[in-house]
């Protein structure tokens, strides 16, 4: 089974009107004023599925500070993975500082949905190093047993638009603070991984999984060779961050690595079936 772990869907009246939203959201302004920024539906991921063959993905709604917006997107999931429940699988969007977070994905969750994110540290506000402020939705994450995907990105290159300054080094505290939370870094965590050669953090990661979205835009594939030799082939889930880029444009670079059949099979979809509960 092929399952896409990273698909960003937009409501049509959203996408439609999105400059007005933009005014109240400057992380979302930032992103959707992005030259490589596109908008998709529901109905244009599970055009794209069946385009690229494959079988389902998990989709989510913008991480927005406003709780309004955040009910919105997530309401839009949920009717959208009901109309298509052989292809769509949800997320819940929430902004992490709000009272009314826990009680938000704990309705999503009872709704069907089955992880939060993608969250964005910087543009959400945050803070990964204090607890009192990442406690009620990594609590409640733990407590309903599902994944948080959290926006990770590298500290060196070229900057592009969302590249934020979040350094790895309150992602690994993040991480180490909350044993036992399922975590997805996404973007393949800004390299973070590669740290996993140092016994402590391989320790403390034990939950941590990392989604490839626009590794394409980053890396060659080497990456899936690093991966590889780091034997941790059991936690990378694909993930094509579509509408930006299709599941078909990750094809090259994982067909040139050193991956064998098995490890891709893992990576383009057997890992999220495990961590979502919907393969054994």
């Amino acid at each position: 089974m092929k399952i896409d772990s990273h698909v960003h869907v937009t409501p049509p009246d959203i996408i439609a009107d999105w400059k007005k939203y933009a005014e109240k959201e400057p992380y979302f302004s930032l992103i959707s004023n992005s030259k490589v920024n596109k908008f998709a539906t529901a109905e244009d991921v599970a055009t794209v599925l069946d385009k690229d063959n494959f079988d389902k993905a998990v989709v989510f709604g913008f991480g927005f500070n406003d709780i309004g917006l955040c009910r919105y997107v997530n309401d839009y999931v949920i009717e959208k993975v009901k109309q298509f429940p052989e292809k769509l699988i949800g997320f819940a969007v929430a902004p992490p500082n709000c009272k009314e977070t826990r009680a938000e994905i704990e309705r999503c969750c009872g709704a069907g949905l089955k992880g939060v994110g993608e969250l964005f540290p910087q543009g959400q506000g945050i803070d990964l190093v204090n607890e009192n402020n990442v406690s009620s939705i990594a609590g409640t994450c733990k407590e309903l047993d599902i994944p948080l995907l959290l926006h990770v990105n590298e500290s060196v290159g070229h900057y592009y638009p969302g590249k934020t300054n979040v350094p790895l080094q309150n992602i690994e505290k993040f991480v180490l603070n909350n044993p036992g939370l399922k975590i997805i870094l996404a973007h393949f965590g800004g390299g973070i991984f590669i740290y996993e050669t140092m016994k402590e953090i391989k320790a403390g990661f034990r939950n941590v999984y990392y989604d490839t979205a626009v590794a394409p835009y980053l890396f060659d594939a080497r990456i899936y060779d690093v991966v590889k030799a780091l034997n941790i082939c059991d936690r990378i889930l694909f993930g094509s961050d579509f509408p930006i880029l299709p599941p078909s444009r990750y094809f090259k670079s994982i067909n040139a690595s050193s991956l064998n059949g098995e490890e891709k099979d893992m990576i383009l979809g057997l890992n999220t079936g495990k961590l979502l509960g919907i393969l054994s």
